[in-house]
């Protein structure tokens, strides 16, 4: 009897954690949720209600002045077109190299790979900003300063990436199916192409999210490259809101919520391949 009311106070005690973690996970949901839904809400407001304290959620008297301002007086359209064909680009690079260095650091044995593959990591720890300069005159030097080529230039392969692929490769391709594929004839890039692509789909979904996110949000790489309105990403164009001493909010909620379209349009679909991919990134060897 002592032993069962034991064990019902521990399930009792287990289950009540459980509650108390599933609470505070829906408390940060909602705190994260909210700077979002105050963003979108803003983006209807008027300028009087939108300095009035305290804020409110819901707009009193919804207006589209905002965003007509916006799509009327600033090239927008043209700024997010820009913003996707330089993320769009930068994402197949990024896919196309990690898939491949992915695949030979995972699979293929030679002396020095440990030493490629921890170079390649070590990239990861280097901030963007220690080699901006440098990249920007080599830039220079090309000849593609102010257009799409200069942009791709610092976004072409994402060390984290080939970590990415690399761990589903080990994990998710056995090596028997590999010596299959040779044993009948087929050749590596026959095999990477056929065999070792089509079974990494989730973590190539997930990387591409991950590269699309960060070519999208980037921000000094495309203010540096570009030097007219007409080449700006949105990211650089949204700065332009705010000024010296003043910012406009009614306008910069309402380009930014507009901006969210895209990026939230692409984690929706690739949703189960994002947590797919980066929860096998996590297996041990």
């Amino acid at each position: 009897m002592t032993e069962i009311t034991e064990g019902a106070r521990l399930r009792f005690r287990k289950k009540l954690i459980d509650r108390a973690i599933d609470l505070l996970l829906m408390v940060f949901s909602v705190l994260m949720v909210l700077p979002l839904i105050l963003l979108v809400s803003n983006a209807f407001k008027s300028p009087q209600e939108m300095l009035a304290w305290p804020p409110t959620i819901i707009p009193h008297a919804p207006t589209l002045a905002n965003f007509k301002a916006v799509f009327g007086e600033t090239p927008l359209l043209r700024w997010i077109g820009n913003s996707l064909l330089f993320s769009g680009l930068s994402t197949v690079c990024i896919v196309a190299t990690s898939a491949f260095a992915g695949y030979v650091l995972g699979k293929f044995r030679f002396r020095t790979m440990n030493i490629f593959f921890a170079l390649f990591l070590a990239t990861a720890v280097v901030p963007f900003e220690v080699y901006m300069i440098p990249l920007y005159f080599q830039a220079q030097a090309l000849g593609i300063l102010n257009s799409v080529w200069g942009l791709l230039l610092g976004y072409l392969v994402m060390s984290f990436g080939i970590f990415l692929i690399r761990q589903n490769v080990i994990h998710a391709i056995p090596d028997e199916l590999l010596e299959a594929a040779r044993i009948d004839g087929a050749g590596e890039l026959w095999i990477f192409w056929r065999i070792v692509l089509p079974l990494l789909r989730g973590a190539l979904g997930a990387l591409g999210v991950l590269a699309f996110f960060q070519a999208w949000t980037s921000f000094a790489w495309p203010m540096i490259v570009t030097t007219t309105r007409e080449h700006y990403t949105i990211e650089v164009g949204l700065a332009l809101f705010q000024t010296g001493f003043t910012v406009d909010l009614g306008r910069l909620s309402a380009a930014s919520a507009a901006v969210l379209i895209p990026s939230i349009t692409l984690f929706v679909l690739l949703r189960r391949n994002f947590v797919q991919g980066v929860a096998t990134t996590g297996l041990k060897e």
